[in-house]
């Protein structure tokens, strides 16, 4: 069986993801400048810049669906890792 091939990128993402651990590691370390709500203890923000007309849909689906945009969020990213054949862990 032929050993998996690495190349220049394969080793770069490595990196970079290593790098990133490190960082988040050294980030929980440090004292926080306000406390934080036991509810965001231990996880980060994802933000992305959207057209105003896709947070106002993704507010009225939450309210229609008597959920939270937390909620939707999570169950759309656990959909995109399964599709990319990634562990759903949202």
């Amino acid at each position: 069986m032929n050993p998996k091939k690495t190349t220049k990128l394969g080793n770069a993402l490595h990196k970079a993801k290593e790098e990133a651990v490190k960082e988040v590691a050294a980030q929980d370390e440090q004292p926080q400048k306000y406390p934080l709500p036991p509810s965001r203890q231990g996880t980060r923000t994802i933000a992305g810049h959207f057209d105003p007309v896709v947070a106002i849909q993704l507010k009225r689906m939450a309210a229609e669906k008597e959920t939270t945009v937390q909620a939707l969020l999570t169950e759309a990213l656990n959909l995109l890792f399964e599709k990319h054949g990634e562990k759903p862990i949202a």
